[in-house]
């Protein structure tokens, strides 16, 4: 299976897009950017930041992802659904129907196809829809480092660095 697979939480969340992690692997607090660092959920053996604690069967390992479980989707995880939707343009619970019904494979994927920078390829992030390659200096100066520039739909990249393209 591709390392990328331990990436991806069992709440559906890819960590590889995440501002934790994207700031972690790119070393930003030597950069003069501060952001929290995390290298992932599975990684850090937390099986799911989000869901954990509020979860037996996570805790315990019983279930690999959130859709194996049979009270799939639970009211803690259509919450955090529901607040990803509306801020970071990404559904915790339409990744998780897409890895059930297409495989972890054709997810990782889509997802990185989804994510990639249209100028460098690099990663776009999803709590801000800035790339952390091309779009380092604009992170430097983005006061609201946690949320995405309002451009209208279709926008794909101004010269600040923020990626702003719906796919």
């Amino acid at each position: 299976m591709d390392k990328r697979a331990d990436l991806i939480a069992p709440c559906g969340m890819n960590c590889a897009i995440c501002s934790a992690y994207l700031a972690a692997t790119r070393d930003f607090k030597h950069q003069g950017i501060r952001m929290s660092y995390c290298k992932g959920c599975r990684p850090r053996n937390k099986n799911c930041a989000f869901l954990k604690k509020r979860c037996g069967l996570l805790s315990e390992g019983r279930v690999n992802f959130c859709f194996e479980c049979p009270d799939f989707p639970c009211d803690q995880l259509k919450a955090i659904d529901k607040r990803y939707r509306e801020r970071y343009r990404m559904s915790m619970l339409e990744n998780l129907a897409f890895i059930r019904d297409h495989g972890i494979e054709a997810f990782l994927q889509k997802e990185e196809e989804k994510w990639k920078c249209p100028d460098c390829s690099g990663t776009i992030c999803c709590h801000n829809g800035i790339c952390f390659d091309c779009g380092v200096e604009r992170l430097k100066t983005k006061t609201a480092m946690y949320r995405w520039d309002e451009k209208p739909a279709g926008e794909v990249q101004d010269e600040s660095g923020t990626c702003n393209k719906p796919r």
